[in-house]
């Protein structure tokens, strides 16, 4: 099994400390080096074949905004994903535009650490369920402002053609934020069930990944935002 090498940017060494003892009871993930700060993730990455940053933003000498536009821009493989206290959506926007290819609130709990990671890992990209929420919220508004919704409430449309009435369920709660683990205590699945629904819904939507499978549903009218 290939592992996932992944290095650890946060300038508080109790919370590196949390995420590296997370991080070791899974067999697939190794984390190879941690660092305080911007400047200490570019040292790093040149010693160590890195897959993937996990960058706090608030950090001293190098903050990690900085140092992942820089990163990105020097290491285009590289996969970033930011550890914020921040949910606010123009720092979102900001680093997701720079490159990054998740953004997870320091709130987050282990299993949503983990998902993040091997999403990521995969080639996808994953965003904090709040942040997720934020954002869906925020382009409602924004289309609602370009009169692209003429109604105020969203009629449901099962896409017969297209996604079963199961995916539909799954794609609903995808656009509520919720996580694989919490889909499945919902729908009274298992988790990898959930990831095979999640993986079809992908495959006949044609996109990348869960964030952009929600925009599409929420510009056709598939799923309701509440």
């Amino acid at each position: 099994m290939k592992k996932t090498n992944v290095i650890i940017i946060d300038d508080h060494k109790l919370f590196r400390e949390g995420i590296k003892r997370i991080l070791d009871f899974e067999e697939d993930l190794e984390v190879v080096a941690e660092g305080a700060n911007g400047e200490e993730a570019l040292e790093l990455v040149a010693k160590h074949q890195a897959d993937i940053i996990l960058m706090d933003i608030n950090m001293p000498i190098i903050n990690g905004i900085e140092a992942t536009q820089r990163l990105v821009k020097e290491y285009p493989d590289l996969k970033i994903i930011i550890l914020s206290i921040h949910d606010d959506e123009n720092y979102v926007t900001r680093v997701l535009n720079m490159g990054a290819r998740g953004y997870l609130l320091k709130e987050m709990d282990a299993d949503t650490l983990i998902e993040a990671l091997k999403v990521v890992a995969s080639g996808g990209a994953y965003l904090h369920p709040k942040i997720a929420d934020n954002l869906i919220k925020e382009f409602r508004r924004l289309s609602e402002n370009e009169d692209l919704y003429k109604k105020q409430e969203i009629e449901i449309q099962r896409p017969l053609h297209l996604l079963t009435r199961r995916e539909c369920e799954v794609l609903q709660m995808l656009a509520d934020g919720k996580s694989n683990r919490s889909i499945g205590e919902s729908l009274y699945i298992s988790e990898k069930t959930v990831k095979n629904h999640v993986s079809n819904i992908l495959q006949k939507m044609a996109v990348k990944d869960r964030t952009h499978a929600v925009v599409v549903a929420i510009k056709k009218g598939w799923v309701e935002v509440r």
